[in-house]
């Protein structure tokens, strides 16, 4: 695990640790709080414009910041309740990504992996 990620997971299992909160951060609650908060994230982008999701007002833009916050806190907490090394997972994602999707092919497409399989371009 990166040194950064590790010590901010140290931080935070302290913090749960120091209030006797980890008795409610199974992964199934950590995995519902993260959806509860990314479901807080997309409520300040629901019903902008694309353009308009790029220039959020200085207040918007700090509540989104602190909700992106809540979804990573609680992404680690997750990762550290299911042993998970999170930036392994990453670079494994990656990989994986990096076949199902070669540039050379799907540059400039937002199709789904299986939408060009076999076909020739």
């Amino acid at each position: 695990m990166d040194n950064a990620l590790h010590d901010l997971n140290e931080r935070l299992r302290e913090f749960a640790r120091a209030r006797d909160w980890e008795q409610f951060h199974s992964p199934k609650n950590m995995a519902m709080a993260l959806i509860g908060e990314a479901g807080e994230l997309i409520e300040h982008f629901q019903w902008l414009t694309e353009e308009q999701s790029y220039r959020l007002p200085p207040d918007k833009l700090e509540e989104v910041r602190l909700e992106m916050a809540d979804i990573f806190i609680y992404l680690i907490r997750l990762s550290d309740r299911l042993g998970v090394d999170l930036m392994a997972a990453v670079e494994d994602k990656i990989a994986l990504n990096e076949a199902k999707y070669p540039a050379d092919r799907v540059r400039g497409s937002s199709k789904k992996y299986n939408e060009y399989q076999g076909s020739e371009g």
